[in-house]
């Protein structure tokens, strides 16, 4: 049942769950609470009374501005992602993971839940480069800590890569990190006394931002989204 929906482009397969355990799945108008129920093409399959059919996939991404958030539903009514790409498609799409209101940068929506699932899955390794602007200069001691490893709240983590962005301003830092752990970059920075002002992720799993103005999206083409389903990237 989990995967039908990601398939259709609900939801992912982990949200499917809690869905169906929420009791908002129905078959053949019976609600369905159980993990792992099994439906066939006869099956008429609603979620929240709305019909569920299957599909095509979309792959979208979009260059996130400041002060959006990452979400499909706000209850506070502020400006969200889906804002952004609301007449990009009919299908029902939703961004892989999450950045901050603040963070800007690289985002991928789409609806293929098997994707999606294993993109933010915390055993699959993806590629990640973030832009920091900090409030001080970053000492190059505390460089090497992050290539090194820190030990935060939550455990070890350490910097694939780091560079200072700009020869001419040490406040500002490229840094490469393959972790999906909440908030590790602002973590990162914070533990060692530092103040991030300013965040923007440049690349994420093969993805970048190139020629994508703030606020804009573009479809993926076949040869990316190819290389995310069979992880052809670092």
């Amino acid at each position: 049942m989990n995967k039908f929906l990601s398939n259709a482009g609900v939801c992912s397969r982990r949200e499917a769950d809690e869905f169906i355990q929420k009791g908002a799945v129905k078959v053949n108008d019976v609600v369905v609470t159980e993990l792992g129920t099994k439906i066939t093409r006869q099956d008429v399959v609603t979620f929240n009374e709305k019909p569920v059919q299957i599909e095509s996939k979309v792959y979208i991404v979009l260059n996130k501005p400041k002060n959006c958030v990452t979400t499909s539903d706000d209850p506070q009514e502020r400006l969200t992602v889906m804002d952004l790409v609301k007449n990009a498609c009919q299908e029902r799409i939703y961004p892989v993971g999450r950045l901050d209101r603040n963070t800007t940068g690289v985002l991928l929506l789409t609806n293929d839940g098997d994707l999606a699932s294993k993109l933010t899955h915390p055993s699959f390794k993806k590629k990640k480069i973030y832009h920091v602007w900090l409030d001080k200069n970053v000492a190059i001691e505390d460089m090497e800590k992050i290539a090194n490893g820190l030990e935060l709240e939550d455990g070890e983590i350490h910097a694939d890569a780091i560079s200072y962005a700009s020869e001419d301003d040490k406040s500002q830092v490229g840094i490469e990190i393959h972790s999906g752990r909440n908030r590790i970059v602002r973590r990162i920075f914070e533990s060692l006394g530092y103040h991030v002002t300013k965040l923007d992720r440049v690349y994420f799993a093969g993805l970048t931002k190139k020629n994508l103005g703030r606020g804009k999206w573009r479809y993926l083409n076949e040869r990316e989204v190819n290389a995310l389903r069979m992880g052809a990237f670092e």
